[in-house]
């Protein structure tokens, strides 16, 4: 076992040593310490190429991943998809591939969520693997879709964002730092990097961040998704900061803002499932159909709300939130 061990570490130390010495490329290195139970415990691990100088580290998975700023905050849903609430409780809501959810749901803000999916291929597996792929935001009068483009091969110089505003297509200009904005609308959207990445901000209702990324390789033998080379099913890790919310918000993540929510899942487990799909379902992307849409109802108690500072992080028990 010390042998394996040692090979492992060695072998991880020359596969980031050869990164480092690649033209151009620097890429950082993270330690699992947290979980001395797993077979990477000590391990040296590179970060993912797409983000080379900072990334995370899940000890329970034994591998990396670019979600430290964005995915690990109260406002998120990223990966499998993982949601971090408004009061920092942390739960999977798997829906259903090829279906639309809505996830938030208030008086002038309504926001859709439409999920990929694989089918399970891994023994004992009960359920299909799914991915938020696109939004559909709605606000006042106007929608905005935004949404990862359907690819076989991931390219991390070529741009697979699709966004419409109103049914027209927005082209961003080239350049980090670019910058896309329609004041009638209140909308404005910029690229943080070259490719792939946008903030993007409705005055005075939210501002969100969305990047585009492919299920790896090695994620999909880590957590038996069985990609295959036809597709990469690249989706979107996505961070919400909501300026104005009511006290009437709904969705899957809207409701985790509302003044005394309690979640409903089980935060002892590994990974702790939001059920009920069918109170989120959608019609369409576009559409505010969900049981549970409050888009155009009067507001209740509108206000900005606060909560206790929030803290995230990864233990031996995996990821969670505390206040």
């Amino acid at each position: 076992m010390e042998l394996a061990k040692f090979l492992l570490v060695f072998g991880a130390c020359c596969l980031a040593a050869v990164i480092q010495l690649l033209p151009g490329a620097q890429a950082a290195q993270v330690v699992c310490t947290a979980n001395p139970n797993r077979w990477c415990f000590d391990l040296v691990l590179p970060c993912p190429r797409r983000c080379p100088n900072q990334c995370s580290v899940n000890c329970n998975a034994c591998s990396t991943s670019c979600d430290v700023r964005r995915c690990n905050r109260p406002g998120s849903v990223c990966q499998d998809p993982r949601f971090v609430g408004g009061d920092g409780s942390v739960f999977y809501f798997h829906g259903k591939r090829d279906q639309d959810f809505c996830i938030v749901s208030d008086a002038n803000l309504h926001v859709n969520a439409h999920f990929i999916g694989k089918s399970k291929s891994g023994p004992g597996l009960k359920r299909d693997f799914t991915w938020v792929q696109s939004l559909g935001i709605l606000f006042g009068d106007h929608q905005l879709k935004l949404g990862a483009k359907n690819v076989a091969t991931w390219d991390d110089s070529v741009d697979q964002l699709e966004l419409q505003l109103d049914g027209s297509a927005v082209t961003l200009p080239s350049g980090e730092g670019a910058v896309w904005s329609e004041p009638l609308v209140g909308l404005r959207i910029e690229r943080l990097n070259l490719y792939n990445d946008i903030s993007v901000q409705v005055r005075d209702s939210f501002t969100l961040k969305a990047r585009v990324v492919p299920v790896t390789q090695a994620d999909s033998k880590v957590h038996h998704y069985g990609i295959t080379p036809d597709n990469c099913f690249a989706h979107l890790d996505v961070s919400f900061e909501f300026h104005k919310l009511s006290g009437n918000v709904a969705g899957v993540l809207g409701q985790t803002y509302a003044p005394g929510y309690k979640s409903r899942v089980n935060s002892s487990l590994p990974m702790p499932i939001m059920g009920g799909y069918k109170e989120y379902l959608t019609s369409g992307l576009l559409n505010a159909d969900c049981p549970v849409s409050r888009f155009g109802v009067a507001a209740v108690e509108s206000s900005k709300f606060s909560f206790p500072a929030v803290t995230c992080g990864t233990d031996n028990k995996g990821f969670s939130c505390r206040r």
